[in-house]
């Protein structure tokens, strides 16, 4: 059996090392009662390879805003991710062009580089 890699092996804070994947669509209710119809959701799966904890957020559609909120809301909670490991999906690859295009600016940078991206 290989070794694992460095980013499973060395210790560090939780959710500092992240991988990412998203699943559904789920059918929800948003409320109880007569006549409401379940609307589509899909779950953000946030999985830290330090100590396999996991964190879901719920998003309402598969979009690169939603997944950059969810992202936001993972680095309030639980602290900023040093990393993040993905499959590559579109959504992600979209946040990404979308996170790089704003921190390119200077002002945003020096916030991006001390706060949450």
């Amino acid at each position: 059996m290989g070794d694992l890699p460095p980013s499973r092996a060395n210790p560090s804070r939780a959710f500092s090392k992240v991988g990412v994947d998203l699943s559904g669509p789920f059918q929800v209710k948003p409320r109880k009662g007569r006549g409401i119809r379940p609307m589509k959701t899909y779950a953000c799966i946030f999985v830290c390879f330090t100590v396999k904890a996991v964190h879901l957020e719920m998003l309402g559609d598969l979009s690169s805003d939603c997944f950059t909120a969810a992202l936001k809301r993972l680095a309030v909670r639980r602290g900023k991710p040093d990393e993040i490991f993905s499959d590559c999906g579109t959504n992600f690859i979209g946040a990404s062009k979308e996170l790089k295009a704003v921190c390119s600016t200077e002002s945003v940078a020096n916030l991006c580089t001390n706060e949450i991206v």
